[in-house]
């Protein structure tokens, strides 16, 4: 350190003893970066030239040549990179320019820095050092304070550089410093995230747009309204992003804005565009440029992409994060009322979802890496090898954008190979951008795309995202001199045309789905929605290969029944192996997605983990298990998906014999490296010892454990043989669920009410040894009830006789039952009227209670025909709870399910002796006694004295329960540490 502050000192005495000459006007930016900036940053241990040769993609500091467009920069001047990922930016700036004060400086570091979402940004002309909170969004009145968090001048460099060093090295990124300090740094006033504003944007643009299209083209329809809006708005950004990439003069859009007849104007800059191009992007269609629409609209979409009403630098937003946004964008559709008025709503599919999974970066760079680099191990990629992959739901593209970057990685470090370097210069293959710098040509990028890339969707709107997204990748790092340099050489457009890669369809039903019908029965909206797609046609090349080498991505999470019978029947008798009445989508685009492999290909995918334990599961788990299933990282019910929990997990698999399978089970985000962790972190789980009913990624010794479990005993299923029941499901809990006053009333306007009014209990009422009494009752009406010998009951369930009305709109699910009757009619309503064990179904740890009161129980609720104490004690104990982590589908927060298909599994040791019989028993019932003595306490001193008792009697019965199932030592310790 010391060396350093040393080097720091001569530097600034250097600038100290010339201070006059360098605030000069004339002395530029260029020199104060060479002479001052790139040797602080030395200090600071970044290897600014890139002395190590690293390939283009993993130099550490990426160095852009000034470029002024309009008086405008068009690129931040210095991006710090660990592994080739953007870690912060600085802008340079010469010494007469005053960093403190002046707005435009520091409105364009906060530009460039919040558009690329990285959290902290750098600001610097040597004499003067600033840095930004770059998550705070830049507004135009902003001063050149507003997200600034630190600042000083050369003067006091000696005095802070602990403080830069600690935060700014190479080696603080390595060490989580920098990270430390952003988190430090967080939940600053005005704190916004760039694809949440830019969503909102493009939405209002959306909105506006539809809103004038539907008012000024009646004979639009709602297909051609959502695919116009789109469409303009996907010209509009990618002529903007072209724009401040240089790829197009500065200011074309606005340009055209500020005179009459904008739509017009802008349909001769996408004519141009197209010639230009040649993408498919801009391909003219009569029906879109006769569109009447305002000038007001454009004016307000374009004003809004340029400074200063613009915070976004659209030169360095990165296409991930413009995927991002689209698929959120995706999420909403465009319908028109009856007067052809535009409304946007949410689509059904994703609201039945649960929103828009968008994947992150870091699952997307795992997958890929470990699908296709697995494929590239022993390629010569100088030789483009037959290479092709797939993601059959791409979505925005995020699997695609992620497997393009990645090639565009390999290729390059393939062409710049020292023995190929000077090859590939001079045939144009790569070119010299700055020392040890190079890039592919655009004719090289457009072969990679058009040769390996592919991808379908259902959504019309998601394949042209998809393209778009596909292309504006292969022009990052563009500029006008490459485009000049291609035409020089050759008469290719700019961009390929992506209409033979990424297609149109439904990836799950081919044609064949019309076998039999009367296609005359089918309108244009039932086929748009149906959407068939034959893949051996629509990819006969790849098929004459024998299929794709890798399949990714990230399939939709929707429930089959959600699609209608039609499907049901379809994928009943197209997925054989894996149909189930209920399973997700997801389960069949896994045997799909297997079909579409080589041999020797590979399959993975991001997806929800309740397959592995989930009743619709159990036909996957064994078509999977005679496959080759190389890895499985379970992920719980960490929130990978930022808005929603989905349980995910990666699986990575082939057609090949099955084998040993590699398994991580994540505790928490907080890693580095996804891939380092699993290197850490994995261990093997024998494919033989996985069973049907449900999946447990246990390890060695954890599923020696498990079975040692299982042995011990039967299963409770065949215990009691078989009375095992769900609790009651009435269809609509708001007429059938009553409270004490109701009840009362009820009985007080007709004795006879009494005797179909049941004590009432939800899952979330049961503890462990325990019931907490809610004042709840159920009427408890049946299919063969007379409901006009109940007149009360019937004249109360009349209010609501709409809403119980089965299979009708806005009415209970259908079936054969009778408007006042319960859902579902159990058949074992005088066990229900016995005492029992009942227990809840969704718990942290195994709970069951003694039920002597005769409670009727929801759906949230399972009961056991049983008074067996031993029983009792068994279903609350810790290894119990331990089995359940183990077998049951898992939830958010430490929560699995404790439902029937779990309890039924339960082993039950076979014979107790009658001396651990009877010390159980006696337990129990202390138990149940201190269990109702803390329930009635009326003081914290003596909740706290039975709570204490409670917890040993606790621990003494699970030590006989350990007994019981003759557990050692060892045995206990993984227990008692898993729960």
């Amino acid at each position: 350190m010391k060396e350093k502050i040393e080097k720091l000192k001569k530097l600034c005495n250097s600038f100290q003893s010339n201070i006059k000459e360098y605030k000069n006007n004339k002395y530029d930016e260029a020199n104060t970066r060479v002479d001052f900036i790139d040797k602080f940053f030395e200090c600071l241990d970044w290897d600014i030239r890139n002395n190590s040769n690293y390939a283009e993609s993993y130099r550490e500091v990426v160095r852009e040549d000034k470029v002024i467009i309009e008086g405008k920069p068009k690129a931040p001047d210095y991006s710090f990179r660990i592994g080739g990922v953007r870690k912060f930016f600085l802008e340079a700036k010469k010494p007469s320019v005053n960093i403190k004060d002046e707005i435009e400086p520091a409105f364009q570091i906060r530009r460039y820095g919040y558009t690329a979402k990285l959290p902290l940004s750098i600001l610097t002309d040597f004499e003067e050092f600033a840095i930004y909170d770059t998550r705070i969004k830049p507004e135009k009145t902003d001063k050149a304070s507003v997200g600034r968090i630190f600042y000083c001048t050369y003067e006091e460099y000696e005095k802070h550089f602990e403080f830069i060093y600690n935060t700014f090295s190479k080696e603080a990124i390595y060490k989580g410093s920098f990270d430390k300090y952003i988190i430090e740094n967080k939940n600053k006033k005005g704190s916004s995230e760039v694809d949440k504003e830019f969503l909102s944007l493009i939405e209002d643009w959306r909105e506006s747009l539809a809103k004038n299209l539907a008012i000024k083209n009646k004979n639009l329809d709602i297909f051609s309204l959502n695919n116009s809006v789109q469409l303009i708005i996907d010209r509009i950004i990618f002529l903007r992003i072209a724009e401040d990439r240089n790829m197009e003069k500065y200011g074309l859009l606005a340009d055209t804005s500020t005179n009459k007849e904008v739509y017009k104007n802008l349909n001769k800059i996408f004519l141009k565009a197209n010639d230009k191009y040649n993408s498919g992007l801009f391909k003219p269609e009569k029906w879109i440029s006769d569109l009447d629409i305002d000038d007001k609209v454009f004016q307000n979409i374009i004003k809004s992409l340029y400074y200063p009403d613009c915070p976004y630098e659209l030169s360095v937003l990165p296409i991930e994060i413009l995927g991002n946004i689209y698929e959120q964008f995706l999420g909403k559709t465009i319908r028109l009322t009856p007067s052809h008025q535009a409304k946007v709503e949410e689509k059904e599919e994703v609201r039945k979802a649960g929103g828009v999974y968008y994947t992150p970066q870091y699952i997307v760079h795992y997958i890929v890496q470990n699908t296709i680099g697995e494929k590239l191990k022993d390629v010569d990629l100088y030789n483009h090898p037959k290479l092709t992959v797939l993601d059959p739901a791409c979505g925005s593209g995020s699997f695609l954008v992620g497997a393009y970057s990645f090639l565009l990685d390999k290729y390059l470090e393939s062409y710049t190979d020292k023995k190929r370097l000077d090859k590939s210069l001079k045939n144009g293959s790569v070119y010299q951008v700055s020392q040890n710098a190079y890039r592919l040509s655009i004719e090289i990028k457009q072969n990679i795309l058009l040769h390996h890339i592919f991808g379908v969707d259902i959504d019309s709107q998601a394949v042209e995202v998809t393209k778009l997204s596909l292309l504006l990748k292969l022009m990052e790092d563009e500029n006008s001199e490459s485009a000049d340099r291609l035409f020089k050489h050759s008469d290719i457009k700019l961009l390929p045309d992506l209409h033979n890669n990424i297609k149109c369809g439904n990836s799950l039903i081919g044609s064949d789905f019309y076998e039999e019908k009367d296609l005359s029965l089918f309108g244009k909206t039932e086929l748009r929605k149906v959407n068939t797609f034959d893949w051996e046609k629509e990819f006969v090349d790849v098929f004459n290969e024998g299929g794709f080498d890798c399949v990714i991505g990230n399939p939709p999470y929707v429930r089959q029944e959600t699609l209608g019978e039609e499907f049901k029947l379809y994928a009943k008798d197209h997925f054989k192996a894996t149909f189930a009445g209920t399973a997700d989508l997801y389960v069949y685009f896994i045997e799909k997605g297997l079909s579409l492999l080589k041999k020797d290909g590979f399959y993975s995918i991001i997806v929800a983990n309740k397959w592995m334990r989930a009743n619709y599961g159990e036909a996957l788990r064994k078509f999977l298990k005679s496959k080759r299933i190389f890895e499985i990282i379970d992920f719980g019910d960490l929130p990978v998906f930022k808005s929603a929990t989905t349980y995910p997990c990666i699986i990575k698999l082939n057609n090949d014999k099955p084998q040993n399978i590699k398994t991580v089970q994540v505790k928490d985000l907080d890693f580095g490296s996804l891939q380092e962790l699993v290197k850490k972190e994995a261990y093997k789980v024998d494919w033989k010892s996985l069973d049907d009913k449900g999946w447990s990624l246990s390890n060695q010794k954890e599923s020696a454990l498990l079975e040692k479990i299982k042995k011990a005993g039967i299963p409770l299923g065949e215990y009691v043989e078989g009375e095992i029941y769900r609790g009651v499901v009435t269809g609509l809990n708001e007429a059938f669920v009553i409270d004490e006053e109701t009840k009362d009333r009820l009985i007080k306007e007709d004795k006879k009410s009494e005797q179909i009014l049941k004590p009432y209990l939800r899952g979330r009422d049961i503890q462990r040894y325990s019931i907490i009494s809610n004042s709840l009752w159920l009427i408890f009406t049946l299919r063969n009830t007379d409901i006009s010998k109940y007149p009360a009951i019937e004249k109360h369930l009349n209010k609501f006789k709409q809403s119980l009305m089965p299979g009708v709109k806005g009415g209970r699910a259908a079936g054969s039952y009778p408007w006042f009757a319960l859902q579902s009619s159990p058949s074992f309503e005088d066990e229900l009227n016995k005492k029992k064990i009942i227990l809840p179904a969704i718990v942290n740890r195994a709970a069951a209670a003694y039920d002597e009161v005769r409670y009727f129980g929801n759906d949230k609720t399972t009961f056991i025909a049983s008074t067996d104490l031993i029983l009792l004690a068994i279903l609350n104990s810790s290894l119990i709870t331990y089995f359940y982590k183990n077998i049951a589908s898992t939830k958010q927060g430490g929560y699995f399910e404790q439902k029937p298909m779990y309890i039924s599994q339960v082993p039950i040791p076979k014979s107790p002796t009658l001396k651990t019989k009877d010390k159980v028993i006696s337990l129990v019932e202390q138990m149940l006694s201190s269990q109702k003595e803390l329930q009635f306490a009326t003081n914290d001193s003596d909740k706290k004295l039975f709570q204490q008792k409670c917890d040993l009697v606790d621990k003494q019965i699970n030590k006989l329960i350990y007994e019981l199932y003759g557990l050692n030592e060892e045995d206990i310790s993984i227990i008692e540490n898993s729960v």
